[in-house]
């Protein structure tokens, strides 16, 4: 089911989102690594967007990765994220995005398990949690 699109003026954006939220959503800022509030949060459930409350990844596809951020192996739906070419600060990744309302997520690389071998490094500060969604 297709959530309809979430537009808002960066104005509304800065009213509705903590400091840390909207750099890390408006701003494609990425948090400090080991410092977000869901690194380690281990219960069932459902991430969804921090931004707009779209589900995006259940906790099933979460995953230890070590690198200071929530990872997860896939999306809980392929069409509730878009991927983007990042080549920011000299580097090639792939941005992810909340494709309801545009935020940014952070980055998918091709280090994961599973057999995809994708490792999506998501900013705590962009999701929120809901454990009555469990999937």
């Amino acid at each position: 089911m297709e959530q309809s699109k979430v537009e808002k003026s960066e104005a509304q954006w800065a009213a509705e989102l903590t400091p840390e939220q909207y750099e890390v959503l408006r701003g494609a800022g990425t948090e400090a690594p080991f410092t977000g509030s869901l690194l380690y949060n281990k219960e069932s459930g459902m991430y969804t967007c921090a931004g707009c409350s779209a589900d995006l990844f259940s906790s099933q596809a979460k995953f230890e990765s070590g690198s200071g951020w929530p990872s997860f192996t896939e999306p809980a739906l392929a069409e509730a994220v878009e991927l983007r070419a990042d080549n920011s600060f000299l580097m090639k990744r792939t941005e992810v995005l909340c494709r309801r309302c545009g935020g940014h997520l952070g980055h998918v690389f091709d280090d994961g398990p599973g057999p995809d071998g994708q490792r999506f490094c998501i900013n705590s500060a962009a999701l929120a949690f809901s454990p009555e969604k469990a999937s």
